[in-house]
């Protein structure tokens, strides 16, 4: 990821809430599945560590992106942003655009004569 991309997903990061919530259990399989749901749901996720849990919050994130397979975005005090590419919505992304692409009009011959005249 390039530090353009993580400087606007951390900027789309802002604007969201933290939907999971890590506290003195600290990581379950339960929790990263319910992670790995969320990143393929949303592609874009915010963590936030509660002051009961022991555990550093860098490496917490970098445990939950080992296990998602996701990209650690940032980690800001006690909050953690992941980010996972979804392959479905980018494959939906890309059709939507070219559905969308102008095409062009065929040239009719009183303007195919006109443009031969003056190119030469």
């Amino acid at each position: 990821m390039t530090s353009k991309e993580r400087a606007g997903l951390r900027a789309q990061a802002m604007k969201l809430d933290s939907i999971f919530q890590i506290g003195k259990a600290s990581l379950t399989p339960q929790f990263v599945e319910a992670v790995k749901d969320a990143l393929a749901a949303r592609e874009l996720i915010k963590i936030s560590v509660l002051k009961n849990c022991a555990d550093d919050p860098a490496e917490l994130a970098e445990i939950v992106s080992e296990r998602t397979g996701s990209q650690v975005v940032q980690v800001i005090g006690k909050k953690i942003v992941l980010y996972k590419k979804n392959m479905e919505k980018e494959e939906k992304r890309r059709r939507a655009v070219k559905s969308q692409a102008v095409k062009k009009k065929p040239v009719s011959d009183k303007v195919a004569a006109k443009r031969a005249r003056r190119n030469g």
